[in-house]
């Protein structure tokens, strides 16, 4: 087996949680998925199967789009619903829509977000998840993250509903926790849905208890060349088959900028090598077709 299986995650478990049931149904071993999702949190994993792992780093920096409940009037230290509550107030009862929105919004763009105390990001080589809960002092410094868009779907105080669209590496944790005190009531995050990868959509992914069903996930597994159709897209003959088993740079039919990742296909459509263009050529950095 060879592609990426879109999968629907539940509450509950964890990402590698997932990768293991993925595992474990498929009878394979060669699986990751591209990009974490907390155990409270449900939606979209990418799980990589076979030769595609090697595919990951295209697809794991792809815009994501989630379905987030903030509640506010509590702060907790983990900034979303599984944490000890660290400051509660009543004033989000005086709190209006518009300063809701206009908070959110405030969010939108490129900023500098300081990610949760409870999180995998690594200071001096250790995870501050496992600082914080030793008791440690958690100093995280901002980071810079995209957030492409932001949208109340409703709101039923304390509790927010709003899509948002962000970049890797974004916590929406932290954006709960930020609109949170920049509204002066403090907030955190109550649920947390991811609904879209990319142009990857959860609604055809398989949900984890419908792993074992063979058609199923047979319709629902994405072939390399779909998993990264975000890429420029570029063919080669059977003669740039051939040199791209030896490693060799190729000519596609499609025009290609200097410097660009090209998806490389074959004449069938099938994805035979991702490289970077050069002089009108894609340079190999990966190569799938046999003899490479």
């Amino acid at each position: 087996m060879n592609g990426v299986l879109p999968v629907d995650k539940p509450v509950g478990p964890t990402s590698h949680d997932v990768v293991g049931a993925v595992r474990r149904a498929l009878r394979i071993k060669q699986v990751g998925h591209t990009g974490t999702l907390d155990p409270f949190a449900s939606g979209l994993l990418l799980v990589c199967i076979g030769p595609a792992t090697r595919l990951a780093e295209y697809i794991t920096p792809l815009p994501k789009t989630y379905l987030a409940t903030m509640r506010l009037g509590e702060s907790t230290d983990t900034d979303d619903h599984t944490g000890t509550v660290v400051s509660s107030s009543d004033s989000w009862r005086d709190v209006s829509p518009e300063a809701i929105e206009a908070a959110l919004m405030a969010q939108v763009g490129e900023i500098d977000q300081v990610p949760p105390a409870y999180s995998a990001k690594k200071v001096a080589g250790e995870r501050m998840y496992d600082v914080a809960r030793r008791g440690g002092e958690v100093d995280l410094p901002p980071v810079r993250v995209t957030i492409h868009s932001l949208q109340v779907v409703s709101i039923d105080l304390p509790d927010v509903v709003f899509e948002v669209e962000c970049g890797s590496g974004t916590y929406i944790r932290a954006i709960a926790r930020d609109v949170g005190r920049a509204l002066g009531a403090g907030g955190h995050l109550r649920e947390l849905r991811r609904t879209h990868i990319g142009a990857h959509d959860v609604a055809r992914a398989v949900p984890v208890d419908q792993l074992g069903d063979e058609a199923l996930v047979a319709s629902a597994l994405l072939a390399p060349a779909d998993a990264v159709s975000h890429l420029s897209h570029g063919r080669v003959d059977e003669r740039g088959v051939a040199d791209l088993g030896f490693g060799r740079a190729v000519a596609v039919d499609a025009e290609i900028a200097d410097g660009e990742t090209v998806a490389v296909l074959g004449p069938d459509g099938a994805l035979l090598a991702i490289g970077e263009a050069a002089g009108g050529r894609v340079r190999p950095r990966k190569v799938f077709v046999a003899g490479a």
